[in-house]
């Protein structure tokens, strides 16, 4: 039998293709919305790109959100303790949360429902912190009138699955503004064809590569280039939610890590062009990179990411929904792969290490 889930699958891959088409974020938005709305039924939704570093809003969209609503919002979210707050849900294992789930369905618990949801006759809201890897590059709040049913937990999974995806659109849309400022430490720019053949390469793509070995001797056909394009391909054709956005990490000769990610040039005049952008590899990325060489077990990393965010063993079991005797027994572990004794010599070998990280 045919389920909505599978009647939903065209539309999800759709919105996956936009989302590495390589357009701007008013453009990635307006075509998304429809899309979402087809799988996800809301009635008004709030849209939001966010510093990854601060995560305070840079600039935000809303459609259906009552306008007095809005900046009661915003105080609720920077002001007063509540439940789903965004930067709870960017740090935790579970970039999603709904409010009738997180209340048990008593949505009066939370001083939001209370004091703004409620009066503006509105029920329901889905909360998503869009991550592309270990950042939040924006938020997204999709809500429903009062009396329409919750949302269900195939909802969550539907978004949480192209959670990765919308966040990596809204990072190449700054990258590619960024790039095209042209300021200094700017992203570098190639442009190819699926065929491996170079357009276009910005004078900071020249200086950014100019320190990988495989660059230097195969150029635009490097094996990174090629698998690059490659995934992007792949992707387009399958456009699985699950899929992995295309990225790459490669190494130059003093030891330092770039990362590249590709996407459809963002003109309908060249359909076949792909921008690849050039960028050095913020350090916070490297840990995962690091903590492999160590050989530690998926739930050892979660625990190392608590360390390295400053939480107590109370703190991490409760995000990772462990005890802390188990979080001890981990450290414990983790403490004899890395030959250290302590959380803070943990993160002092692991702050040091990811700048000279051993050559592959």
């Amino acid at each position: 039998m045919r389920t909505a889930r599978d009647a939903s699958r065209p539309i999800r891959r759709d919105i996956v293709r936009l989302a590495h088409a390589g357009l701007d974020t008013p453009t990635v938005r307006s075509e998304t919305v429809p899309l979402l709305r087809r799988i996800l039924p809301f009635d008004a939704i709030w849209w939001a790109v966010a510093d990854p570093e601060t995560l305070l809003f840079s600039q935000a969209f809303a459609d259906g959100v009552p306008p007095a609503a809005g900046p009661l919002f915003l105080e609720n979210e920077l002001l007063h303790d509540d439940v789903n707050k965004f930067v709870t849900l960017a740090r935790a294992p579970d970039p999603t949360s709904t409010l009738y789930a997180v209340t048990g369905g008593r949505p009066e618990a939370s001083r939001r429902f209370r004091e703004i949801i409620r009066p503006h006759r509105m029920g329901d809201e889905l909360r998503i912190a869009l991550r592309d890897g270990r950042h939040t590059w924006g938020f997204m709040c999709l809500h429903r009138d009062a009396g329409a049913p919750p949302f269900s937990g195939q909802e969550r999974t539907s978004i949480r699955q192209l959670g990765p995806h919308l966040a990596a659109a809204l990072r190449q849309s700054l990258l590619l503004s960024d790039a095209a400022s042209g300021g200094s430490g700017a992203p570098g720019v190639l442009i190819i064809t699926p065929a491996l053949e170079l357009l276009s390469v910005s004078a900071s793509a020249t200086a950014l590569l100019s320190g990988v070995d495989e660059w230097l001797r195969s150029g635009v056909r490097a094996v990174f280039i090629g698998a690059l394009t490659g995934q992007l391909l792949a992707l387009e054709r399958t456009a699985a939610p699950d899929s992995v956005a295309p990225r790459v990490r490669v190494q130059t000769r003093t030891g330092g890590w770039l990362t590249l990610s590709a996407s459809r040039l963002p003109s309908s005049s060249s359909p076949e062009q792909i921008v690849v952008v050039i960028e050095f590899t913020r350090d916070e990325e490297m840990i995962p990179l690091l903590l492999a060489t160590y050989a530690l077990t998926a739930a050892e990393e979660r625990v190392v990411g608590g360390v390295l965010a400053g939480g107590s063993s109370k703190e991490i079991a409760q995000a990772l929904g462990i005890t802390p005797l188990t979080v001890q027994q981990h450290l414990k572990r983790i403490f004899e792969k890395v030959n250290v004794h302590s959380r803070g010599e943990l993160r002092s070998r692991l702050q040091a290490q990811r700048y000279r990280m051993p050559r592959r």
